[in-house]
């Protein structure tokens, strides 16, 4: 796969410098630039396949698409720029096989996986499972109407279901109290 642009020392000789030593300072430009560098002479990052359920899909108004490929061990960003071969295949749950290159995006400090191709490969292991709990709650009658119970216009409890460390909780708090000072918040916390 050819990709354009100078090579990782073609750059570091016309900025006539090297990453730091170790145990120097780096600015987080450096070390973004290095990540990124580094992940994209490695070959074998350059030309792979990936397998994955795919989450959080979705069409930005460039008509790049977003995604996540995930399994029960971890998560990777994903994007494919003007949806090549397969960007169809890209609905939340479907278990696809992806081919492109890995690379870091040093706006946001991630790692990314820029897709070219997809191709399905059914509904994948998490969504699976989401579909049996369903079937089995379902049967069980505990989606019927009659079971529901109407929400009340002011509630005085709201639970929270989160990560104690996750970013969003304090904004949601903040939010709440200054909205509804009376509200009781519980906080249930996940892994």
């Amino acid at each position: 796969m050819v990709h354009p642009g100078p090579t990782r020392r073609e750059r570091a000789e016309a900025r006539e410098e090297e990453p730091p030593a170790s145990g120097a300072v780096y600015t987080v430009g450096q070390l973004t630039t290095y990540l990124k560098e580094t992940l994209e002479a490695n070959p074998a990052l350059s030309d792979i396949w990936v397998t994955g359920e795919v989450s959080n899909s979705h069409r930005a108004a460039s008509g790049h698409s977003y995604f996540s490929l995930r399994d029960a061990e971890g998560v990777v960003r994903c994007v494919m720029f003007r949806p090549g071969r397969g960007a169809g295949f890209l609905a939340d749950g479907a278990q696809v096989l992806a081919h492109g290159r890995v690379s870091f995006y040093a706006a946001r400090g991630d790692l990314q996986f820029y897709a070219d191709q997809v191709r399905p490969e059914g509904l994948g292991a998490l969504q699976q499972a989401f579909e049996e709990l369903k079937r089995r709650l379902e049967a069980e009658g505990l989606f019927e109407q009659s079971r529901k119970r109407p929400l009340p216009a002011f509630p005085r409890r709201v639970a929270i279901v989160t990560s104690p460390d996750a970013a969003a909780l304090q904004d949601i708090l903040n939010i709440l109290g200054r909205r509804y000072p009376l509200l009781e918040v519980l906080v249930a916390e996940t892994p």
